[in-house]
């Protein structure tokens, strides 16, 4: 038992499994500071045109967006080739590194308070993400494209994108136009139902990628073409409803909330394509749930002591104004001091 617990534990930090290690703590990197890039040129845009959250397109014409988007590009190419090396269980809880990353730039740059048990948050998505990791199974064999269409192709995951599918168009027409501005829940839920969708794609096309640059030729094949659409409109589609999310809430809300959907769907979805889970005992899978379970408490302490921050904010900035205007000799007029009320999510 000892020495077959020994040879999993040398299988899980293979060589391709520390490349996929390696890209996806790039990737968390460049995509944290993104969000800030981002946001800064998407307040920047709505100051002076029409807010994205509202249908606008300002934001592309202001340079620090599109250097948020260019950096989250560069990571996302990170990401994209991290999961050609190693299994999506190891490679999408590291994004938990872009939340603490995007966290403390946001309190930083953007003036969004950090308070001290988000940082308690901060290290608890660290520990959590290092344990899914080094209990991470290892990647499976596929020599083929063909290998991967079947995966894709079985009962199993067919009916699991077609209830993704489903739930992320009712989403989009049914609930968007009336709960889009005050529940981060609508253009969170869209991105990350699409969002596993689109890692399951990138997966097989940065595989059938892999196995062309290693002489096995896979873009002949109309399987691999396919998976490099589903990737494509699956991005953009995401892109479009985060733009959306990030203008109308606060990025150290978004980023958390976001990353536990997203990370959710994503190992539902590799579990059930590529079967990340044939090969573990039951020690190992309870260990990774716990370590899962461990990051969850993290973004749920950085989300509630972004609360704590914003109101106690709020409440010194209510009563700065209110004495203002008792001096000044006006009544207040009640306007909200932030869009981005945190106390408006469900």
């Amino acid at each position: 038992m000892a020495i077959s617990e020994d040879s999993d534990t040398r299988a899980g930090m293979s060589s391709d499994n520390i490349k996929g290690l390696i890209l996806a703590l790039s990737s968390s990197f460049f995509i944290g500071s993104s969000f800030i890039f981002k946001k800064k040129g998407l307040k920047k845009a709505g100051a002076a045109g029409i807010r994205a959250g509202a249908g606008g397109y300002s934001y592309l014409y202001e340079p620090l967006w599109w250097t948020g988007m260019i950096t989250m590009v560069v990571g996302e190419i990170a990401n994209f080739a991290a999961y050609a090396f190693a299994p999506a269980i190891l490679v999408t809880p590291l994004g938990a590194l872009s939340i603490i990353i995007s966290a403390v730039l946001a309190h930083v740059m953007l003036r969004e308070r950090l308070h001290i048990f988000g940082i308690l948050g901060c290290v608890l998505c660290v520990v959590g993400s290092t344990t899914i990791v080094l209990h991470a199974p290892q990647e499976g064999e596929i020599d083929s494209v063909s290998e991967l269409w079947d995966l894709a192709t079985e009962p199993g995951f067919l009916v699991y994108a077609a209830l993704v599918i489903a739930a992320a168009l009712i989403i989009i027409i049914y609930f968007i136009p009336q709960y889009g501005q005050t529940h981060i829940i609508a253009y969170i839920g869209v991105c990350s139902l699409i969002g596993s969708l689109s890692v399951m794609s990138a997966r097989a096309l940065g595989i059938a990628l892999k196995l062309t640059f290693s002489g096995m030729n896979q873009l002949i094949y109309p399987q691999t073409w396919f998976f490099a659409v589903v990737v494509l409109t699956c991005v953009l589609t995401q892109l479009n409803y985060l733009n959306k999310a990030l203008d109308t809430f606060n990025t150290a809300v978004v980023s958390p909330i976001y990353y536990v959907m997203f990370t959710t769907l994503t190992i539902v979805a590799s579990v059930i394509m590529f079967k990340d889970w044939a090969g573990q005992n039951g020690t190992q899978i309870t260990t990774e749930l716990c370590g899962f379970v461990t990051i969850l408490s993290g973004t749920f302490l950085l989300h509630k002591t972004k609360d704590m921050a914003d109101s106690s904010l709020q409440s010194v900035s209510g009563h700065l104004h209110k004495d203002t205007e008792e001096e000044d000799g006006f009544e207040p007029e009640g306007i909200p001091l932030r869009r981005q009320e945190t106390s408006r999510l469900p």
